[in-house]
């Protein structure tokens, strides 16, 4: 990793070079560094002011290059930041949680929250790089290790049942058998987004198959406060029940996952009696093109991801209910 960041930034003026990182991303930089607290909360507009002030405290200028060393937040926030200060400059992202390298690190999504609606204020801007170290994985408790394995699952689903057993086994084989992460299955997911961004950078339509699962868990991560890759477990649960019973997709999936679930993800903790306000947090996710429907990624089976797809709000509930009655 060093290697490569050093080879990169040679292209740079050494005091144009800034750096945002996470207060528990120890890798330590020799360059001017904005200290970002962990969690949700620090993806404002609030905070990001707060780093544009620094910036301009800092001297950084258009030719100014932002490293943004840490998880999903750190990764979302700073890529905003860096779309907007001066209209644009550079960065790159080196994630530390298994969940920003194959999600947040990559693909050019960029946001911060507002009023309680993940990502709601963003912009499409890629990074000139991303580094990923596999080493910064045996520090992470397993909880953060198994939220990114929520994000691994969902692209394995919509790539192919071989992936899909792939993920699976691996999952199994890292909690069961105390096994490394597979750096395969990483790459496998990482290839298999940069493939569906390459072809929809703005996601004007290919590129929401990625959203998969994501219309439901977004919902019950605002309701939760839980990881955002237990939620998207939870959320695909959802999201395979709409596929079986609008598409005629095989079952098998669902219960597979609905298994793996229960083994090791558990059940959200919010019940049934609750899908109302679930369904009003779905009608507001940003995903939707009309606000009279719910605008859902399904699966006509492994491997066939289907887009645009809407519910009704009685099948919406039908599918929590699934969630909530294993």
């Amino acid at each position: 990793m060093q290697a490569e960041l050093a080879t990169f930034l040679q292209q740079y003026d050494a005091n144009q070079v800034f750096v945002i990182r996470s207060v528990r991303s120890a890798y330590p930089m020799r360059f001017p560094t904005f200290e970002l607290e962990d969690g949700e909360d620090a993806k404002s507009l609030s905070v990001a002011e707060k780093i544009w002030m620094w910036l301009t405290e800092q001297g950084a200028t258009r030719k100014a290059l932002l490293i943004n060393i840490g998880g999903g937040t750190t990764c979302d926030l700073g890529g905003f930041v860096a779309a907007t200060y001066l209209r644009g400059i550079d960065y790159i992202n080196i994630p530390t949680t298994l969940l920003a390298m194959v999600d947040a690190a990559v693909g050019g999504k960029t946001g911060v929250n507002l009023g309680g609606l993940k990502n709601r204020v963003g912009a499409f801007y890629p990074p000139k790089l991303v580094i990923t170290d596999s080493s910064f994985l045996q520090t992470l408790p397993t909880e953060e290790v198994l939220s990114g394995y929520g994000e691994i699952i969902k692209c394995a689903l919509l790539e192919s049942e071989e992936r899909f057993s792939a993920a699976l086994n691996s999952l199994e084989r890292y909690i069961e058998e105390k096994a490394d992460v597979d750096t395969d299955i990483i790459a496998a997911a990482r290839e298999y987004k940069e493939r569906v961004v390459a072809q929809d950078p703005q996601e004007r339509d290919w590129r929401k198959v990625l959203n998969f699962g994501h219309t439901a868990g977004h919902a019950l991560e605002e309701k939760t406060r839980a990881r955002h890759g237990y939620c998207v477990v939870w959320g695909m649960i959802v999201e395979l029940y709409l596929s079986v019973i609008k598409l005629g997709c095989s079952k098998e999936p669902l219960t597979k996952l609905s298994q793996i679930m229960l083994t090791y993800y558990g059940r959200p903790n919010c019940n049934c009696k609750q899908s109302s306000e679930l369904v009003d947090l779905m009608y507001k996710d940003k995903k939707n093109d009309c606000a009279q429907e719910i605008n859902f990624t399904l699966l006509r089976n492994i491997g066939e991801p289907a887009i645009n797809q809407t519910a009704t709000v009685e099948e919406i509930r039908e599918g929590i209910e699934y969630l909530f009655s294993l």
